[in-house]
């Protein structure tokens, strides 16, 4: 009996089955027979009026898009700028150092317990190649390999929270990299066309070439983008040291070298100006006390005009002998600074301009003489004394003498 019955199930069991699939084919499968939502039903998974005849696998396709579909997206870094402090005060990092995040800690803490505002960043240093890759693809391929900075966003917006004012250095001429890859606009041997070579065996690039501008304009448009707010140009001159009597300058020749360097000031800024990022020029310390352009194109004069602030790099080791009839500057820091920033003073006001654009590199570096304390606070008290002021400090380690500088509001001297 209990075969019988369960042969007659079965039988039951196959025939709703049958009507069942009978009803699914003329209500939701023959309406759409030769329509062409149909023939390609594989390609529009996304319509929902085709939900009830997906296979098993489709499903799972879609339970896998919808569950990736609400994932929150990774957050971008807000790319922001603040404005310069009224009295800028900086130290200067290596792109090796802020690309460390556990060595560039010491010096944010240290600027977090002092007086400094500043901060100034290897963007394109002596090696030509750029610390961090920006979102400019022309520019991928002059990637650091050395000292690259992965996270700049993160880190200058970081700096930003701190309301620590953003500098990023430019080495412009200074460039073995570029002048390796185009050498037609590179300085050369006048002897044989070879590439031209200082002391330290580093290539130079031509200044008067404007394809070589061109390049620093991307570079400082790129770095603007991800969040600097001041270019700082090093290095916007002719060669001085190494084989002069064998060099050769393939676009600028023979043209006053003077010229040349004003020309790509004026072109620089023109390019930049509309921007909103402000610009800064590095210059020989002599250029202050000069008024030739020291056979390297820098005159004073020639700069003011087109950038926000101008920088001479007045460290004392770096005088001659008997400048100014001190027989070793670099022991005299307070005389140094005073005498030569006082002339930039006279100078920047007598042509009409601001002198407080004048912004000098300090010395915090053991040349000429074991730089104390106080010989580095001297010479940012010669800086005020002098009616300026703004100041940056120089020390290529980055290991600044901390006791030099003020603490800040609230803080006790350490």
């Amino acid at each position: 009996m209990k075969a019988k019955k369960s042969k007659k199930n079965k039988e039951i069991y196959t025939i709703a089955g049958t009507g069942i699939l009978v009803l699914v084919f003329f209500y939701f499968i023959a309406p759409n027979l030769g329509t062409e939502k149909f023939k390609n039903l594989d390609a529009s998974k996304s319509d929902t009026s085709q939900t009830l005849v997906k296979s098993d696998i489709d499903l799972k396709n879609t339970e896998i898009k919808s569950a990736d579909s609400t994932q929150s997206p990774v957050p971008e870094i807000p790319i922001t700028h603040i404005p310069a402090p009224e009295a800028i005060k900086g130290v200067y990092m290596t792109s090796c150092i802020a690309g460390t995040p556990k060595l560039r800690a010491n010096v944010v803490a240290m600027i977090d317990r002092k007086e400094i505002n500043a901060i100034v960043i290897d963007i394109k240093d002596f090696s030509g190649k750029i610390s961090f890759k920006t979102d400019d693809p022309s520019l991928d391929a002059y990637l650091s390999d050395r000292c690259t900075i992965s996270d700049i966003k993160e880190f200058i917006n970081s700096l930003h929270g701190k309301n620590i004012y953003v500098i990023g250095r430019i080495t412009s001429f200074q460039d073995p990299y570029y002048a390796k890859l185009h050498a037609e606009v590179a300085v050369k041997r006048a002897s044989d066309g070879g590439l031209w070579a200082d002391r330290k065996g580093i290539n130079y690039l031509d200044p008067g070439s404007q394809v070589v501008w061109d390049h620093l304009i991307a570079i400082s448009k790129a770095s603007y983008d991800v969040g600097f707010d001041e270019l700082n140009f090093d290095y916007i001159r002719f060669p001085s040291d190494g084989n002069m009597r064998d060099i050769a300058f393939p676009v600028s020749l023979k043209r006053v070298k003077a010229e040349v360097i004003k020309e790509f000031f004026v072109y620089l800024h023109d390019h930049l100006k509309d921007t909103g990022v402000k610009t800064s020029a590095d210059l020989f310390g002599m250029v202050t006390s000069n008024k030739d352009d020291l056979g390297i194109g820098q005159v004073l004069e020639n700069a003011m005009p087109y950038f926000d602030y101008v920088d001479p790099m007045v460290y004392p080791s770096h005088f001659p002998p008997h400048w100014n009839g001190y027989l070793n500057p670099a022991v005299k820091p307070y005389e140094v600074i005073h005498d030569s920033m006082q002339r930039a003073y006279e100078r920047v006001v007598t042509m009409g301009e601001d002198p407080q654009k004048l912004r000098p590199w300090l010395q915090d570096f053991n040349l000429g003489a074991i730089y104390t304390s106080q010989m580095v606070r001297t010479q940012i008290q010669a800086t005020y004394d002098v009616k300026l002021t703004s100041w940056l400090m120089w020390d290529p380690s980055n290991k600044y003498t901390e006791s030099a500088f003020l603490p800040k509001d609230g803080i006790t001297q350490n």
